[in-house]
C-alpha cells in the first residue's frame, strides 16, 4: 500500500557550490510512502505524515547553509570563540566566504556537491530511521517551484527574527512582479533578478569593521581589502560572516521580504519618478506588497 502526500513543505536554505558559491535556494517536497497497514489501517496517519515528517526535514536542512562536505572548497573547525559554534570557510571559484555561526546553522552532506539527489539520498536516510516498522519506503519528491518569468538566488539572515531565519546564512529562490499602472515591467523584473542573481543581501546596521569580526585563523589570513564584514548576536548565538563585494548588495534596511519590497520599490520610484507596486516573493508561495 502507498500513502502520498504532496506539497508537504517547502524547504528555504542556502548550499555552498564549486562555480557560484553560497547559493539559496527553495525546494517544494513531495512524499510517498509504502508499507502495510497498521492497527488503524493505515500506513501512516496523515496528521504524523504532514507533522513529524516536516519536522524532520525541517530540523534537518530547513534554513541552513549546506555543506558538501566531501568537496575541498570546505573547511569546517569548532569555533576558539563560542562554545557549540563553527568556523565555516569556503573557497569557490566565484568568491570566498567566511563565516562563524552556531552549529544548528550548519548542515554536512556526505557528497562532493549538493544537488537534489544528494539531499534526497541525506534526508530519506535520516526519515526512515525514525519512522515506524510498518513503512517499509520512502520516496522524497524534491523540485522546484515552476516559474515562468525571470527569478532569483539569494542568502541572508535576520538578527531580530526568534527562529531559524535569523541564521546568517539561509537563503530562497524567488520571483518578482513590479507594476507600473498596473502593468508588469518585464524589462524591470529581469534587471533586479539579475541584479540579486546567487547575492548576499546584508543590512547596513549589520556592519562591522575587521577587528570586530570573530573568525578562524585561516579566514583572517585570506581575508583581502574586497571582503565586507557583518556580524550580530541573535537567540542562538553570534554570527559572522565576510563576504566579497562582487557577490554582495548592502541594503539601508533589514532583509525581511516586507522591507526588501519596499527597498525596491524606493529605488524604482527615485529612478524612474512614477507609481512603483513591488510583489516580492520569499520562496514557494509567500511574499510582500509594497506600493511608493
Amino acid at each position: 500500500m502507498q500513502l502520498f502526500v504532496n506539497n508537504l513543505t517547502v524547504i528555504d536554505f542556502s548550499y555552498c557550490c564549486q562555480q557560484r558559491g553560497i547559493v539559496g535556494e527553495s525546494w517544494i517536497v513531495d512524499v510517498l510512502l509504502e508499507g502495510g497497514l497498521n492497527e488503524m489501517s493505515m500506513v501512516l496517519d496523515f496528521a504524523v505524515v504532514k507533522k513529524q515528517i516536516k519536522a524532520i526535514i525541517d530540523d534537518a536542512v530547513d534554513h541552513k547553509l549546506l555543506l558538501p562536505m566531501d568537496n575541498s572548497l570546505i573547511k569546517v573547525t569548532d569555533s576558539s570563540h563560542h562554545e557549540d559554534h563553527e568556523y565555516v570557510d569556503i573557497t569557490s571559484d566565484r568568491a570566498s566566504y567566511f563565516l562563524q555561526s552556531p552549529k544548528c546553522a550548519f548542515a554536512k552532506l556526505a557528497t562532493n556537491e549538493i544537488t537534489i539527489e544528494s539531499v534526497t539520498k541525506h534526508l530519506t536516510a535520516i526519515i526512515l530511521e525514525q519512522l515506524p516498522e510498518n513503512v517499509q519506503g520512502l520516496t522524497l519528491t524534491l523540485r522546484p517551484e515552476h516559474i515562468s518569468g525571470d527569478y532569483y538566488h539569494y542568502t541572508h539572515g535576520l538578527k531580530l527574527h526568534d527562529g531559524n531565519c535569523q541564521r546568517i546564512a539561509h537563503g530562497h529562490r524567488s520571483t518578482i512582479h513590479i507594476l507600473q499602472q498596473g502593468k508588469r515591467n518585464a524589462e524591470l523584473e529581469k534587471q533586479w533578478c539579475l541584479r540579486w542573481q546567487d547575492i548576499y543581501i546584508a543590512s547596513e546596521a549589520d556592519r562591522v569593521n575587521k577587528a570586530k569580526i570573530e573568525l578562524s585563523h585561516v579566514a583572517q589570513q585570506n581575508l583581502t581589502p574586497d571582503h565586507q564584514y557583518f556580524s550580530y548576536v541573535a537567540p542562538q548565538g553570534r554570527f559572522d560572516i565576510a563576504v566579497e563585494s562582487k557577490v554582495l548588495d548592502v541594503v539601508d534596511c533589514d532583509s525581511t521580504v516586507e522591507l526588501l519590497a519596499d527597498f525596491i520599490a524606493r529605488q524604482l520610484n527615485t529612478q524612474l519618478q512614477s507609481p512603483i507596486t513591488i510583489v516580492a516573493f520569499e520562496g514557494v508561495g509567500k511574499g510582500a506588497i509594497a506600493r511608493v
